[in-house]
């Protein structure tokens, strides 16, 4: 797990606006907050050994049968869960730069990298950090390179992109996809994802799965949502990408960034005659902004950064911080 991956605020004192984080700031949490209050005496008992109740809600919004969802506390999760099951296939593949913890999952379990000829090739779509997408003609060629494709699909409500669909995943036999219920309804906190794939995979899975491996709150939370999403949500994404094309758009407008295309909310850009550090550390200081430093993903250098799209007021105040910043650095070469 590399330093200060994902949203770092807890390092620092109270900011104003957290660009670092790829969670959308329009999602209302207050109904959900309200009801889990109401059921805080579910901490006084175990929750359900493997949060079945949940896996049966989400089969049916997928259309597919329960024994093909296992729910876990979080992608990350996952993530670890899949690299245990699947040690003995011995190499992994990846292409960067993308989450650092596909490869710390394997590296964890023994594998050995192999980037074109991996029996596990791991695919984030939407890629972090660089809001990349791989069609669904893509995919299936992957999945005929390899012994097993892992996609994992956390942005996939932060997109417009079509991607690939639960029956579609499990009739290719060999892919697995990671689903998460923290991004979409912006509950990082709660360490809620799931992950579909063919039954006798998910019965593999169920093998290494840890009992009470998702809190009695969290799994609540999984069937409360399930059961109350609003339908603003598609028009509240449909607002927040607007922002982020229009954030690009100004961001590209200043000279010494470059901002990298992306399908979701969040960008990978770069600063020249800087460093990303410096920048955040300018941004901190002076506006109580917080972006991402993206550096320490593999195969990033030191003028990499992330940022993803906020509140309308927000992002019109950072364009004009970072230019702010970039005069000055001209300024003073």
């Amino acid at each position: 797990m590399i330093n200060g991956h994902g949203d770092d605020i807890y390092q620092y004192g109270e900011i104003r606006c957290n660009f670092s984080s790829n969670i959308s700031p329009l999602i209302d949490t207050s109904p959900l907050r309200q009801h889990l209050a109401e059921r805080l005496t579910l901490i006084n008992h175990y929750p359900e050994p493997d949060a079945y109740s949940l896996e049966v809600l989400i089969a049916a919004k997928h259309g597919i049968s329960p024994q093909e969802v296992l729910v876990t506390s979080g992608a990350t999760d996952a993530i670890y869960l899949i690299a245990q099951t699947l040690r003995n296939e011995r190499t992994f593949a990846v292409k960067r730069p993308t989450f650092s913890e596909y490869a710390d999952a394997c590296r964890m379990y023994g594998y050995e990298e192999a980037p074109k000829a991996g029996a596990i090739r791991w695919l984030c779509n939407p890629n972090n950090p660089t809001g990349e997408l791989r069609t669904t003609d893509t995919i299936k060629v992957l999945s005929r390179r390899h012994h097993w494709l892992i996609i994992d699909q956390s942005y996939e409500d932060y997109t417009w992109e079509p991607l690939l669909s639960a029956q579609t995943a499990i009739d290719m036999q060999n892919v697995i996809v990671i689903h998460s219920m923290t991004k979409r309804f912006a509950i990082p906190g709660l360490r809620l994802g799931y992950i579909i794939a063919p039954s006798a995979v998910i019965d593999r899975l169920r093998a290494n799965y840890r009992p009470w491996a998702v809190n009695a709150l969290a799994i609540e939370a999984g069937r409360w949502l399930l059961d109350h999403e609003d339908p603003y949500y598609r028009e509240e994404m449909k607002l927040l990408l607007s922002q982020t094309k229009y954030l690009q758009e100004r961001l590209r407008g200043i000279l010494g960034i470059h901002v990298y295309p992306s399908s979701t909310n969040f960008m990978l850009c770069s600063i020249q005659q800087s460093t990303a550090a410096e920048l955040k550390e300018y941004l901190l200081a002076q506006h109580g902004f917080l972006i991402r430093d993206a550096s320490n993903f593999e195969g990033l250098s030191a003028c990499h950064f992330r940022i993803a799209t906020q509140l309308p007021e927000f992002n019109d105040e950072l364009v004009e911080a970072i230019r702010t910043f970039v005069y000055k650095v001209k300024r003073n070469a």
